[in-house]
């Protein structure tokens, strides 16, 4: 019986995988033989897709989405948002007799024209300049997804400008991508290698998020607005008590992510692990990893998709980077490599890492990238919910630092000093136990509090927000390691002895970049003093950081290698810079609609209540003291509170009231964000003495372990 319900299991993951993707099963099944050739070869970018061939993939598109169910489709695109926008076309096309036909033409497919006014452009587009554009994307496969009824083939696209640039986080991948791979190329062809076509950044993205009940959620206007509570007493129970992680699923919880699992397999995003994290009520999720491209599509339907089901299950998901204070927040750790067209995996170290050659020259541009671009790095995480995490000791520091383990850092050191001549090694373990085999040790241990660690055949980008999109990190990870990358390549192909300039490259970035090495605990304070020594940045917050992306080298790593224009990146800091106070302005407000609509009144009744039992008790001949020291408490904190919701208004409207985008965020910062933590402070005393009864919202005792 058991069996025949695993062969059952098996059967339904295989069936359902990747089942409503247009992939490439699927194309050789509806595609002719030369469309099919012609095709595959766009994809690879060998040459742009032929109209006539365009016409053909569209028909069989169509034919295989109306045989899904699909009656419209939509171009999928990831506009500035840091969300995903689609706009539904269907496929009926009226006839001369009146009737209606399915049609899908080449010419849709390729190009569709969304208003770009209405998204955010940092100046691109004036209200009055609405056209833009979107443009298939054939390396990320075309998909059907199902909302409730409502069945749509999803078909990933660019997004540009009337006039040409990109409105879009897609975009630049795609360039940093090409770029990337054409420098590696040079690499591998000047160290001898004559085989490899491609070279292919891979990411797998882990993504944390929270599970909170619907009932809960629903009464919280700030879940609501803002993703994360404003107000909220700690919890009497937290997660001292190191019980959650990789604890034992909910039944409910295990229903919620079979769901989930079921629904990304059919999108074809390959969700593999699954667990409870550090934080009551906090979860992973993580996939196999593929093409960074893919990878970044992939997430943005994870993202969608958990909220989704969660709703199905009666709970609310939470990607907020901090929804609940006090406890861990969620990330989302980037697990970033190349690998080659012919299967090699370039960041893979090999039995002998120190005779690796190819290898030691990929991780030293890592090395040198990272250091010299660290701040354009940082940037790429800086986001309002961030800031409550980065430096908190459950997240890596705000200061950017490569973590490579004993094994890598001993080979660098022997590099800095002349040459690398061995490799540790990391043995085995033996247990102490005859039933328990011994266990083969990795050459170095792992570190989760690097921002940015080694961490076997990959570099693990911890920075990165739970609620972010992973182009932007990606892209710029790409780049920046390209542009080291063609600097060797440079000095690779110029040399009549490229091994022995590669040795010569391989020692000069040891000596110079080493000091963005640290194998330590970076959560603590003399890891901030050591790096200060060292020289190393320490940008704590979103607004500070932001400020340093249109640097001039940023400006000129990006332009060089065509990933964005000047035009483009200043436009983007821009808008970041007006996402944060926009962000910080709607938590505000809804701080503020909270304390003066729930939360003070509350406190009134609760306080009319005490000063009635006080009469009471006193006309009943017996000292009210502790009755009265209540009141005197309650009515203290609601002094305070009024206070500061009217500090609080005053901050906003003179935040509100600057023009220039920077000075703007900071006075958002400087200003709303003290006068908000001013308003939070009595309340959260108030739902400390206030009658549960009465006390208007969920408690973090409820929401994080009542399921």
């Amino acid at each position: 019986m058991l069996e025949k319900e695993n062969c059952m299991t098996t059967d339904l993951v295989t069936s359902v995988f990747g089942s409503n993707v247009f992939n490439d099963v699927v194309m050789r099944s509806y595609l002719p033989k030369n469309i099919y050739k012609s095709l595959k070869r766009s994809i690879l970018g060998e040459h742009p897709l032929e109209p006539s061939v365009a016409d053909v993939v569209a028909n069989a598109m169509k034919d295989w989405a109306l045989k899904k169910g699909a009656t419209h489709f939509c171009h999928w695109f990831q506009p500035m948002t840091g969300h995903t926008a689609e706009k539904h076309d269907s496929f009926i096309s009226p006839t001369p007799d009146g009737g209606t036909i399915m049609e899908f033409s080449g010419k849709e497919l390729i190009q569709g024209e969304p208003d770009a006014s209405s998204f955010p452009s940092g100046g691109l587009r004036a209200t009055f300049e609405a056209r833009g554009y979107t443009a298939w994307d054939c390396t990320s496969p075309v998909f059907v997804k199902e909302d409730g009824k409502n069945i749509t083939l999803y078909i990933p696209c660019a997004f540009c400008s009337y006039t040409g640039e990109a409105l879009d986080k897609k975009t630049p991948l795609l360039r940093s991508i090409e770029v990337l791979n054409k420098h590696s190329i040079r690499i591998l062809q000047a160290l001898g290698n004559t085989t490899t076509k491609r070279v292919t950044a891979t990411l797998g993205s882990e993504q944390e998020y929270f599970l909170v009940d619907g009932k809960f959620a629903q009464k919280r206007l700030d879940l609501i607005l803002a993703g994360r509570t404003l107000f909220g007493a700690p919890s009497p129970r937290g997660q001292e008590l190191d019980d959650h992680y990789f604890g034992s699923l909910h039944e409910r919880v295990a229903s919620f992510m079979h769901d989930l699992n079921v629904e990304l397999w059919r999108l074809g995003v390959s969700a593999k692990t699954q667990h409870n994290e550090v934080s009551p009520a906090q979860y992973e999720l993580a996939p196999v990893f593929t093409t960074v491209n893919m990878a970044t599509d992939h997430n943005q339907l994870m993202m969608e998709t958990l909220e989704k089901i969660a709703l199905r299950h009666g709970l609310v998901c939470l990607l907020h980077e901090k929804p609940f204070a006090g406890v861990n927040g969620s990330g989302k750790h980037n697990n970033w490599s190349l690998v080659t067209d012919d299967g090699n995996n370039l960041l893979d170290p090999g039995e002998t890492p120190h005779e690796n050659m190819i290898f030691l020259v990929f991780l030293s541009a890592v090395i040198k990238a990272v250091d010299k671009y660290a701040k354009l790095l940082r940037s790429t995480v800086a986001n309002v919910g961030n800031d409550h995490r980065l430096g908190a000791n459950e997240a890596p520091p705000a200061i950017v630092s490569i973590f490579l383990g004993d094994q890598l850092t001993d080979i660098i050191e022997q590099f800095a000093t002349g040459g690398a001549k061995s490799s540790k090694s990391g043995g085995h373990l033996q247990l102490g136990s005859s039933t328990l085999p011994p266990l083969p040790r990795d050459c170095t241990d792992r570190n989760r509090t690097s921002p940015f660690a080694f961490t076997g055949n990959k570099f693990e980008f911890r920075m990165v927000g739970s609620s972010q999109s992973t182009a932007g990190p990606t892209f710029v990870l790409n780049t920046i390691v390209a542009d080291v990358l063609s600097e060797i390549a440079s000095e690779l192909e110029s040399a009549s002895d490229p091994a022995a300039a590669a040795q010569g490259v391989l020692q000069k970035i040891a000596k110079e970049h080493s000091r963005i090495l640290y194998n330590g605990d970076n959560y603590t304070d003399s890891w901030v003093t050591e790096a200060k020594k060292r020289g190393l940045a320490n940008i704590r917050s979103t607004v500070d950081s932001l400020a340093t992306l249109t640097d001039p080298e940023n400006i000129e790593v990006l332009s060089k290698h065509n990933v964005l224009t000047e035009t483009e990146l200043r436009a983007r800091a821009e808008i970041l810079l007006e996402n944060y106070s926009k962000v910080i302005n709607i938590e505000a407000l809804t701080t503020l609609n909270m304390a003066k609509r729930q939360i003070l009144p509350t406190a009134a009744s609760f306080s009319a209540r005490l000063g009635n039992a006080v009469t009471a008790v006193k006309e009943a001949g017996v000292a009210a003291d502790t009755q009265k020291a209540m009141l005197e408490k309650v009515c203290s904190l609601m002094s305070l509170l009024h206070d500061g919701i009217s500090a609080l208004e005053a901050a906003v409207e003179k935040a509100g009231g600057i023009e220039d985008g920077l000075k703007k965020a900071e006075a958002f910062r400087d200003l709303v964000v003290p006068a908000m933590l001013k308003v939070r402070e009595p309340a959260d005393e108030l739902e400390k003495i206030v009658d549960a009864d009465l006390w208007p919202l969920p408690t973090y005792a409820e929401m994080l372990f009542c399921k």
